[in-house]
């Protein structure tokens, strides 16, 4: 009988799922050092070596059901791999699995069940067969009323996903407005969202812009003013120029088909991250190689 301490420190040592390390324990009488090399042997064991390497491809995607809905973003080393039949359907189980399961978070995300044990095992397999470091980098998970409409868009087969919410209104509604979004990339939903440290900052160098202008110090108080205003409507998806009619706003737009919007989330693959740039093609090569 193999002990689940065991098992979990295989895992721990090994970076394998908890089926593999469950069947290498067994077929290494509960040898640990024998099981690591039965892992090695499988191309298991690879898995916890590419934790250290850079992932920010990939593919972001949204799940609904009902009135729940889930956004995801799922990394991977190189944009070829998330083009990649078996990382998608990894996706699509990670995805299913948030829709079904109470997680909020990545962490409680992580341990949700799949086919390969939890969410975590799924990805560190699926690592280990196709050969470069996969991660959960981040999930949000939204519920609306029967009276709310959820719109959802992917851009570029996923490399944005943007959902949103609009109570009245229609779907179709919702759905421009995600494509609004994902266009536009507005950094906050509503006004009221700009932190006021960010809205300092901007009046602050709105201010000095204006006296190095020549203008006196009041009149540069009465600019900022103004021009803060544009600085909001950059930045804040609802106070946008609608792509569709430029002199109504995007809050304008949902309130004329009856609606009101609720909230907006945008993920973009990897932003924010460090990108690789090794040479692509020379990576390509040395895999065709077997190196």
């Amino acid at each position: 009988m193999i002990s689940a301490s065991l098992v979990k420190e295989l895992r721990e040592k090994s970076g394998a799922g908890m089926m593999d390390c469950k069947k290498a324990l067994e077929a290494t009488n509960g040898n640990l050092e024998e099981a690591i090399d039965w892992l090695r042997e499988k191309g298991i064991a690879k898995a916890n070596k590419k934790e250290s390497r850079i992932a920010a491809e990939g593919l972001a995607n949204i799940y609904i059901d009902g009135n729940k809905a889930v956004i995801l973003e799922v990394n991977s080393e190189t944009d070829f791999v998330s083009k990649n039949e078996e990382f998608k359907n990894m996706i699509d189980e990670i995805g299913n699995a948030i829709l079904k399961g109470e997680a909020t978070t990545v962490e409680e995300a992580l341990k949700l069940p799949t086919s390969e044990g939890t969410v975590n095992d799924l990805i560190v397999a699926k690592t280990a067969k196709i050969g470069e470091k996969l991660s959960l980098r981040r999930i949000a998970v939204i519920t609306k009323n029967d009276d709310d409409n959820f719109g959802a868009y992917l851009h570029m087969g996923g490399k944005i996903a943007v959902l949103t919410v609009v109570n009245g209104a229609n779907e179709e509604v919702a759905k421009d407005v995600a494509m609004q979004s994902a266009a536009m990339k507005a950094e906050y939903v509503f006004k009221e969202d700009v932190p006021a440290e960010v809205v300092k900052r901007e009046e602050e160098v709105l201010k000095e812009q204006a006296i190095n202008e020549g203008k006196p110090a009041d009149i540069a108080e009465k600019m900022v003013a103004g021009r803060i205003n544009k600085f909001y409507k950059d930045i804040c998806l609802a106070l946008q120029a609608f792509i569709k009619d430029g002199d109504i706003d995007v809050q304008t737009y949902v309130a004329n088909n009856n609606g009101k919007l609720v909230n907006a989330i945008r993920f973009e693959v990897g932003e924010g991250m460090e990108k690789r740039n090794d040479n692509f093609a020379e990576e390509v090569m040395a895999q065709v190689k077997g190196n």
